[in-house]
């Protein structure tokens, strides 16, 4: 679920950071530039988790802070393909099931990768497994929270780095901005498959 990713980058220090020694300056910049944000084919970066090689500074004109360039690790959560993991139901739609682990939300259980005769409710807004024995079908429902089996199946990264400037005037009204919804990193998992689904269902 967590892997180290090596990266590269260069760490702005501002003036006013001098005071402090340079590699605890230079972890502080990489956090608050990483920690918590999707890196494009990377993962969500989580936390630094060592420097391997600090550079060379150098100061641009007109600019007091130094540049220093850095090699360095971040543990970043990036589960592998059939990796699985446990969550809780954040929410149900007609599409399918959202997944949550705490501190990332964008997975998504598809509803053809529901567990077989599964139905959403619209009345609950649940989905729920018709699950069969010989006493008859029973209906398990996905409830909110519940803890739930999942095995990921894939993953996509979206860049959402702006294409150009923002678009001119139009009689002197600016352009509409066009929110950009999508998120720059999300799962799709399944729960198909026996031993798979909420934890209730097979304790």
């Amino acid at each position: 679920m967590f892997v180290l990713s090596e990266m590269k980058d260069v760490i702005r220090i501002k003036p006013f950071n001098f005071v402090y020694n340079v590699r605890e300056s230079l972890e502080f910049g990489l956090n608050k530039k990483f920690a918590n944000k999707v890196v494009h084919n990377v993962g969500l970066c989580i936390t630094l988790f060592d420097i391997i090689e600090i550079g060379d500074s150098y100061i641009l004109p007109g600019d007091g802070s130094s540049h220093t360039p850095v090699t360095f690790r971040f543990i970043v959560f990036r589960p592998f393909i059939d990796e699985v993991l446990v969550g809780k139901v954040k929410s149900c739609t007609p599409d399918g099931v959202q997944v949550s682990l705490g501190f990332f939300d964008d997975i998504t259980i598809p509803k053809e990768y529901l567990q077989q005769k599964s139905k959403f409710v619209d009345t609950e807004q649940l989905w729920v497994w018709e699950y069969e024995t010989e006493d008859g079908t029973h209906d398990l429902f996905m409830d909110i929270n519940e803890e739930i089996r999942f095995r990921i199946i894939d993953e996509e990264f979206v860049d959402l780095t702006p294409e150009g400037p923002a678009p001119p005037p139009v009689d002197g009204e600016p352009a509409p901005v066009v929110e950009n919804k999508r998120s720059p990193y999300s799962i799709s998992a399944s729960i198909s498959e026996s031993g798979l689904g909420l934890l209730s269902w097979w304790s």
